[in-house]
This record gives structure tokens, C-alpha cells and sequence, in this order.
């Protein structure tokens, strides 16, 4: 018996925010290596203040070493005992790690069928596991295409109450040279889309 597979039906300009996303939870989530701050280097922007944020990524990258990224990656996210910055939602939200935005995720994340990878052991509340499920989300990974009120929903329960906050955090950090433009770009794209999200409820 065959199954037949869901039907994916988004825009290209979905596939752009599904791109970005996805390469913001993989910038969050380990440092890049030479190959990703090539393909990060060659990233081209417009006038507007997300293409002026990836054309500003697009310049440190260019100089950056892998070595370099790495000591600042774990500067700010790892360090010793903790990094400078703690990326989760519970954490922004409450001042505490593990506490309801945690368990709100966790439920909205079962309704969905989403789970956590078994190499996976950190909180799933951190902004690079919400970047990737933001993503996935927008062109179907989870085996369907999440309908825009499903992902509004999705956004302003778990991303939009904190993510501006967190990425302004990123920019400024004392630590941050490379990650100092990848929070300007998530600080960009956040702008856009509680904007769109905002005009798609009305």
C-alpha cells in the first residue's frame, strides 16, 4: 500500500523565510565552519534594514576565521559554566531555566507531532531549536505546511515574546564581533514578520 505524501503547498517567498530561520538556528546552534562563513560571505542584501543586516553579516564573515568564531561562540553561549548569554525562552520569560514557557512549548510542540532529536539534550526552548521548528513548520517538515494562523500562533506564543530581546542582547554583547550581525539580522527579520503577522489577523 502506498501512502501518498503531503501535499506542500508555499510560496517562494516561504521558502526565503524558511531559509532564514533555518540559517539563524544553525549560526545558534554550533559555531560555522569555513564552508558556512564562505556561503555566509557571499549572502547579498538590499536597501532595506533586513538586506542592510545580511550585507553587514556578509562583511564580517569574510574576515572571520573559524578558530575566531569558535572561542567567540563559546564565549558567549557556553564559557565556563555558562556563556554570557542564556538562550531560552524560560530563561527570558521568567528569569529561571525549565519553567512554564518551557512546558507550553513541550505541549504545543506534541500537538504538532514535532520532537526533540535523541542527541538533543539541552531545553527545547532554546532560540536555535525555535528557529528550526519555525522553519519546518512554513514548508511542512513536520509533514504538513502549518497554515499562517498556525505559525502567527506559534510566533507570538514562543518566538515573538522574547526573540527581539534575545537577538538586541546578541548584537550588544561584549563577546559578540561575528554574532554581533547575526543578531542585527534576527532583530531585522523578527520585525518583519511580527508586522506581517500583525496585518494577517486583521
Amino acid at each position: 500500500m502506498t501512502v501518498a505524501a503531503p501535499a506542500m503547498n508555499f510560496t517562494q517567498e516561504d521558502r526565503m523565510r524558511a531559509d532564514l530561520y533555518n540559517y539563524l538556528g544553525l549560526m545558534l546552534s554550533s559555531p560555522p565552519d569555513q564552508a558556512l562563513l564562505e556561503q555566509t560571505a557571499a549572502l547579498r542584501g538590499d536597501e532595506t534594514p533586513l538586506g542592510e543586516a545580511i550585507q553587514g553579516l556578509a562583511r564580517v564573515a569574510k574576515v572571520s576565521k573559524p578558530s575566531a568564531v569558535r572561542t567567540e561562540f563559546n564565549a558567549l553561549f557556553i564559557g565556563l559554566g555558562r556563556g554570557e548569554l542564556l538562550p531560552y525562552a524560560s530563561y527570558y520569560l521568567t528569569g529561571f531555566l525549565n519553567e512554564k514557557p518551557l512546558a507550553h512549548l513541550r505541549a504545543t510542540m506534541a500537538g504538532f507531532g514535532m520532537t526533540r532529536a535523541a542527541d538533543v539534550f539541552e531545553p527545547e526552548d532554546n532560540i536555535a531549536s525555535l528557529m528550526e521548528m519555525m522553519a519546518g513548520m512554513i514548508v511542512g517538515r513536520f509533514g504538513r505546511v502549518a497554515d499562517v494562523q498556525e505559525q502567527r500562533e506559534f510566533f507570538n506564543a514562543h518566538i515573538g515574546t522574547w526573540a527581539t530581546h534575545y537577538f538586541t542582547d546578541l548584537k550588544a554583547a561584549k563577546s559578540s564581533v561575528l554574532y554581533a550581525s547575526v543578531g542585527a539580522v534576527g532583530i531585522a527579520l523578527m520585525d518583519i514578520e511580527r508586522e506581517a503577522f500583525r496585518l494577517t489577523a486583521n
